[in-house]
C-alpha cells in the first residue's frame, strides 16, 4: 500500500465525551471513578471539572491523529445507549455511560471529511424503530451496541421489527462479541455471536466485532461460529478492532491461517485503546517490527501488525457499493 493513499474507513472509533448540559451525554458516578474512565483521563489529559474543554480536547485528538494516519481518511464514530426496562424506558441508574445520537449525528455534521456517524439504538427501547428512521434519515451509517453492558438480548424475537427497520434503510448492525471489559457487564452470554443470527434472518447486515473474539486471552470459542456465519450469509461481516489487544490477538493469528474469511474483515481500531504489536514478534521479520514499533500513528500500527502478518481487510465504505 502506497504511504500517501489514504483509502480506509474505520469503522469503530469511539466518541468519548463528558455531560456539558446540552449534548445529552450521561456518566454514572460509579464510571467517573473507575480506573479505565480514570486512565482515559489521564492519558488524554481531560479535566472532568471542564466538561467542554475536554470534549473538545478528545476531538481535537482524534482529529489530529487522523488526519495524520498514512492510510486511513474517515472514522465512524461509535455512540453508546443506555439501559432500558421491560416496557422500554431509560434506566439511569443501571446505566453507565451513555454517549447520545444526537451528539455523535452533530459531530459528524461538522466534520463530514473526517466523520461518519455510528449511532447506538438499544432495541429494547420503546421508540428503537422510530430512532432507526429518524437516525437513518440524519445521515446514520451504522448501528452500534453492546448488548453486555445494555443488557438485552439479540436474539429476542420481539427485536424483528428493529432489524427488519435496519434492513430496510441498509444500516449495518455493529454488535460488540465476547467478554465485555471496559464497561459493567451484566450478562456476558449476550456477548455469544449465535445471538446475532435473528438479524441475520431478518436480512440486516450484520458486523461482528473484533472478529469474533472472546476477549479472554487464549480462549477462543466463537471460531467456529465465525466459519458457519461467513459460509451460510453473505451479509454477515466481522471487524478486526482490538485484535493487537494481548485477550485477543490469538483471533489476529487464526485469522492470518485463514485468507477465506479475509473478504469479510473490515478495518477498525477500537479507537482510544492502544494498539499493541506483541502479535508480530518473532512472526515478521527484525525490520519489519522495528518499523512497526517506530509507527506511533495507532490508526497505521493497527494496518501494519495486521498487514504484516497477512491478515487483509476491506474498507467499510466498500459495504454500500456491494451488491
Amino acid at each position: 500500500m502506497s504511504e500517501t493513499t489514504k483509502r480506509l474507513i474505520d469503522c469503530h472509533v469511539h466518541l468519548a465525551a463528558l455531560p456539558d448540559g446540552g449534548n445529552g451525554c450521561y456518566i454514572s458516578a460509579k464510571m467517573l471513578k473507575s480506573p479505565l474512565f480514570r486512565f482515559l483521563l489521564w492519558k488524554h489529559g481531560l479535566d472532568p471539572q471542564k466538561p467542554g474543554d475536554a470534549n473538545r480536547k478528545y476531538l481535537d485528538d482524534l482529529l489530529q491523529e487522523l488526519r495524520a494516519s498514512r492510510h486511513v481518511r474517515q472514522a465512524v464514530l461509535l455512540g453508546m445507549d443506555g439501559v432500558y426496562d421491560t416496557s422500554g424506558r431509560l434506566v439511569r441508574e443501571h446505566t453507565d455511560f451513555l454517549i447520545s445520537n444526537d451528539y455523535v449525528l452533530q459531530t459528524a455534521k461538522t466534520y463530514p471529511n473526517e466523520f461518519l456517524a455510528g449511532v447506538s439504538i438499544n432495541p429494547q427501547r420503546r421508540d428503537a424503530v422510530e430512532e432507526v428512521h429518524r437516525c437513518a434519515e440524519a445521515g446514520a451509517t451504522l448501528v452500534k451496541v453492546l448488548p453486555n453492558a445494555q443488557q438485552f438480548n439479540p436474539a429476542d424475537p420481539k427485536y424483528k421489527p428493529f432489524y427488519r427497520a435496519l434492513a430496510e434503510h441498509k444500516l449495518p448492525f455493529l454488535s460488540h462479541v465476547g467478554y465485555e471489559f471496559s464497561l459493567i457487564g451484566k450478562d456476558q452470554s449476550v456477548g455469544d455471536p449465535d445471538r446475532l443470527k435473528l438479524a441475520l434472518d431478518e436480512g440486516t447486515t450484520v458486523i461482528a466485532a473484533h472478529a469474533c473474539s472472546y476477549g479472554l486471552i487464549l480462549y477462543e470459542k466463537f471460531i467456529p461460529t465465525l466459519h458457519d456465519f461467513v459460509a451460510r450469509y453473505p451479509h454477515f461481516y466481522a471487524d478486526i478492532s482490538a485484535l493487537t489487544l494481548p485477550n485477543r490477538f490469538r483471533m489476529l493469528l487464526h485469522l492470518r491461517k485463514h485468507p477465506e474469511i479475509h473478504e469479510r474483515l473490515l478495518f477498525g481500531t477500537d479507537y482510544p485503546l492502544s494498539v499493541f504489536h506483541v502479535a508480530a514478534w518473532g512472526r515478521v521479520a527484525f525490520g519489519t517490527l522495528r518499523d512497526i514499533i517506530r509507527t506511533k500513528n495507532r490508526f497505521d500500527r493497527q494496518v501494519e501488525v495486521c498487514e504484516r502478518l497477512n491478515v487483509k481487510f476491506r474498507s467499510f465504505g466498500e459495504l454500500f457499493s456491494s451488491p
